[in-house]
């Protein structure tokens, strides 16, 4: 019986890429893609890096209790997790990974319970993460503060979690999220 994996973690620690990595690893991983109400960005495509809804779709959805957990992130801006995307996933015999939000990542493993392992990954300090926003060039210093005020209030929820990775040390955290993995997975 599979199990799910969830990786919440502030904007800007690394998440997305130590999901990457850990798809890339032998751990019977497949990637649950999120549903979102917001257009397609460059080369994206339904399917493959998000199911695309329209904003009355995803309420539709809402109604029909068809999501684990949902947010409407700006008016008609939803992101959300199907349950049916975890369905399929487990029917193949696979784990699920999720890179999701904190109240996202919480919401699914009350949800799953014992057959999840909720991981936070933590940024040295919120020093730390301002200079890895700035470093990536992409963002206005108005939206480096609200993705610093946003994280600084996420971090307080990481004792909610099963267990907080440090990512002080990329290559570390990576293996030790690996080596958190491998020990759940092989577990009854």
């Amino acid at each position: 019986m599979g199990k799910l994996i969830i990786i919440s973690a502030p904007s800007g620690t690394g998440k997305s890429t130590i999901v990457r990595y850990l798809l890339e690893k032998d751990l019977k991983l497949q990637f649950s893609i999120s549903a979102t109400s917001r257009l397609p960005r460059g080369e994206e495509k339904h399917g493959v890096e998000y199911y695309f809804l329209t904003p009355s779709e995803f309420r539709e959805r809402i109604k029909k209790e068809d999501f684990l957990e949902y947010e409407e992130v700006y008016e008609d801006n939803f992101y959300g997790t199907l349950k049916s995307e975890v369905d399929r996933i487990l029917a193949n015999g696979k784990n699920v990974v999720f890179d999701v939000d904190c109240v996202g990542g919480l919401a699914i493993k009350k949800i799953y319970s014992n057959r999840a392992l909720a991981i936070f990954i933590m940024p040295p300090s919120v020093e730390e993460l301002r200079n890895r926003l700035e470093k990536r060039g992409t963002d206005t210093p108005e939206v480096i503060q609200n993705r610093l005020d946003k994280a600084t209030h996420e971090m307080t929820f990481a004792s909610q979690f099963d267990v907080v990775v440090m990512n002080d040390d990329f290559d570390k955290a990576k293996r030790k999220t690996v080596k958190l993995i491998r020990e759940f997975t092989a577990k009854d």
